[in-house]
């Protein structure tokens, strides 16, 4: 089968929990409309609440739509239930294996489940590629919080699917096994393995990923690539380092969003759209501040997010 153009595309996906016991109905999704580039590392950001679990768990087969369409690697999951299934491969943000399975065990069981003959499986390459091949022989119970989370990575990976869920998988690990999966999964990348990311750790998404898409309430707010996003927030911030220090913003700056930091710096917010750089150093200049260094920061995604939610809200 050609590689589709997409590997997930919705189109006017809907979602509604009926109401039960005390409570109310829920419209979790509403006509969400997504297309994920394949190849891709694709973020999909929302506060708790906005509807990306139900996403998830909709691709996973663990939810049934209420309405709409879904393609999985050019595959309905209406027509191709099956199909269309084994070709994503979830790490949900739950850690659930069986504690008595060694990681031996639950990789061969998992391939088993997706129907991957025994002379195709790469189990030991897997563990290996996730730092557990010196661990295969030990019961689950026996691994650390950061090493089940590895292997949750590994047993997503095993039937060798062109697309991968990351939901939330940095979620309470350390600082070195955050940066040794992030390493594998650029690796994933680069061998072709579309990525999608949902992730609270905002600064994450901004270095991984190269499109975003973030919801709220069930709809989707923007889908686009990661820099136009950035974009969207016309503010820069401009950082002055004097030669001399200065205790006070001299009132001919008193026009402009300045201020001075605990180190001296002087920090000058501004718009692009309303003032260049060259004219913010020349008033500086002006104002008898000499200038030993100077740099300009811009919105993080962090800044576009909240903004962006805000308002929505």
């Amino acid at each position: 089968m050609t590689a589709p153009d997409f590997a997930i595309e919705t189109i006017d996906l809907c979602k509604t929990y009926h109401a039960a016991g005390n409570m109310p109905e829920k419209l979790a999704l509403d006509k969400i409309n997504l297309k994920v580039p394949r190849g891709s590392i694709f973020g999909l950001l929302g506060p708790n609440g906005a509807g990306k679990s139900t996403f998830i768990n909709i691709l996973a087969g663990l939810v049934t739509k209420s309405s709409g369409k879904v393609n999985i690697w050019g595959l309905d999951i209406d027509t191709n239930p099956r199909s269309s299934r084994s070709a994503i491969g979830v790490v949900n943000q739950e850690i659930a294996m069986d504690p008595f399975f060694t990681p031996l065990q639950a990789l061969n069981f998992q391939a088993g489940y997706y129907g991957v003959p025994k002379e195709q499986r790469r189990i030991l390459e897997i563990l290996q590629a996730v730092g557990l091949d010196d661990k295969k022989d030990a019961y689950v119970r026996q691994l650390s919080g950061g090493m089940k989370r590895r292997l949750m990575v590994a047993k997503a990976l095993v039937h060798n699917p062109p697309v991968l869920i990351l939901d939330e998988p940095t979620a309470g690990v350390d600082v070195e096994l955050r940066r040794s999966l992030w390493s594998y999964v650029r690796e994933l990348n680069e061998m072709g393995t579309t990525i999608i990311l949902t992730t609270h750790y905002l600064e994450e998404a901004e270095e991984l990923c190269n499109e975003i898409a973030i919801i709220n309430d069930g709809r989707v707010l923007t889908q686009e690539p990661k820099q136009q996003l950035l974009g969207r927030l016309d503010k820069r911030v401009l950082s002055i380092t004097p030669r001399e220090p200065v205790t006070q913003i001299p009132d001919s700056l008193a026009g402009l969003d300045a201020s001075i930091s605990a180190d001296g710096t002087i920090l000058i917010k501004f718009r692009t759209a309303e003032t260049g750089i060259g004219r913010l150093l020349e008033q500086v200049r002006e104002a008898g501040i000499g200038i030993s260094d100077l740099a300009t920061s811009q919105p993080s995604l962090e800044d576009v997010f909240v903004a962006m939610t805000s308002r929505a809200a």
